[in-house]
């Protein structure tokens, strides 16, 4: 009897072992898997200009083990950029972008929804980058990795959500600008008058008034021109 248990004990003892066995060679892909990741954020990150976000293949998430969690905080975010708030905001510019002088009248309503439209995004990208660095800031990392991930976080999230959050305000002014130019010769139509590319106004006292609308719409135009060349930079590096 005693010959059978202890012959009903081995094949459990030769699992218990094999699992054992796996399981710390598991815990030893640990350091490798942090090298491989780490070599990964520093080649394909930060060593390069402008904003890279790879997506992982299967191979390379396989290599990284957990730690391919982690850089989907990266991912996850920047796929929320491009479909929440790039296209968006590219489409926002195209929508406000003035071709003529009579776009101010003829097009009011496109500036007031593009401007609109700015209001939202703002608040998309807020929730989203509060939402990734609410991740970032509960990671665990070892102290040779936590550096290298901030880098690469600071190049992929921080950098160009404040890029976005740059442009927002000079933009959204430069639509309320046009509104409120568009607003104006809508009241003084009897006295304000498209001609050409320019504007005038058979009552001298309105002069003033108009040229000063005139001249916000300028500075804010050369404001959204400056922030869209950084934007750009910081998207392709430079």
């Amino acid at each position: 009897m005693n010959t059978r248990h202890a012959a009903l004990r081995r094949p459990f003892s030769l699992i218990a072992i094999v699992l054992l066995t796996a399981f710390i060679a598991g815990c030893n892909d640990e350091p490798a898997q942090r090298k491989a990741f780490i070599a990964f954020l520093q080649t394909r990150i930060i060593d390069k200009p402008g904003l890279h976000v790879p997506h992982l293949t299967p191979e390379e998430a396989a290599s990284f083990g957990d730690y391919a969690k982690q850089y989907a905080i990266i991912t996850d975010f920047n796929d929320g950029l491009d479909k929440s708030v790039a296209q968006p905001m590219t489409d926002a510019i195209n929508r406000g972008a003035i071709r003529s002088l009579d776009d101010v009248v003829t097009r009011h309503a496109d500036f007031i929804a593009a401007r609109d439209g700015i209001t939202k995004l703002r608040d998309a990208i807020d929730k989203q980058l509060a939402t990734a660095d609410a991740a970032h800031a509960a990671l665990k990392q070892p102290d040779d990795l936590k550096p290298v991930f901030d880098k690469a976080y600071e190049r992929d999230v921080t950098t160009p959500a404040k890029a976005f959050e740059d442009i927002f305000p000079d933009l959204s002014q430069a639509l309320t600008a046009i509104i409120d130019l568009g607003d104006f010769i809508d009241q003084h139509k009897d006295k304000v008058s498209i001609v050409g590319d320019q504007l005038q106004t058979s009552d001298p006292a309105l002069r003033p008034q108009l040229q000063a609308m005139i001249d916000a719409l300028m500075a804010k135009s050369e404001a959204i021109s400056k922030a869209q060349e950084h934007l750009r930079l910081v998207m392709n590096g430079g």
